[in-house]
């Protein structure tokens, strides 16, 4: 398959079936890429973070880890990752992140607005939408547990590339909060192999 360009601010839903690998990759640096992965057979499967934790026993997830279901199932197996810095405790961005962090700006849909409405084909529902694999995304966390959000890591050509462990939606996004991207807004690209 062709790479194919998600413009800035906006999501796509697609179907990948297992055995098949996709490559998140950040043309032009610093961007965001929320990614979201739900059974086919059963949305009600859903990528977790906690689950993520619990059996990689690491948050800082990269080549080699898996990304688990709520039903302790393994969904994609990173295999290939030029970045090592991604963020899997933080939601995606909504209406509501723009009125809390960013009161001076316009509202936006965030990346939680735009995984809606490319799910919805497939049954799913808002509150259906979990934490989502924040690609690239850079949030440090200190010894006391505080956490910031600093700007990707991620330069032009940068990527990661999955593995589907079984037949799975995925919803992927280039995020539309200011702080997750340095302050300006850029495409992801992405390729099914």
């Amino acid at each position: 398959m062709k790479t194919q360009r998600i413009a800035p601010r906006s999501g796509v839903a697609f179907e990948l079936s297992k055995g098949q690998a996709l490559t998140v990759i950040d043309p032009q640096g610093t961007q965001v890429a929320d990614l979201l992965a739900y059974s086919r057979g059963d949305v009600r499967e859903v990528i977790s973070n906690g689950r993520t934790f619990d059996y990689e026993e690491t948050i800082a997830l990269t080549t080699g880890n898996r990304l688990w279901s709520n039903r302790s199932n393994p969904l994609l197996a990173i295999e290939e990752d030029t970045v090592g810095r991604h963020d899997f405790l933080l939601t995606p961005c909504s209406e509501a992140t723009f009125r809390r962090f960013y009161p001076d700006k316009a509202v936006h849909p965030g990346c939680f607005g735009n995984l809606a409405q490319a799910l919805g084909p497939w049954g799913i529902e808002p509150d259906a939408i979990p934490c989502a694999f924040n690609v690239f995304m850079n949030v440090p966390v200190a010894p006391d547990g505080s956490l910031r959000v600093d700007p990707p890591t991620s330069r032009p050509g940068d990527f990661i590339r999955l593995r589907a462990l079984a037949d799975l939606v995925i919803g992927l996004t280039a995020c539309s909060a200011y702080a997750s991207n340095g302050g300006s807004f850029k495409p992801i690209d992405y390729r099914i192999e």
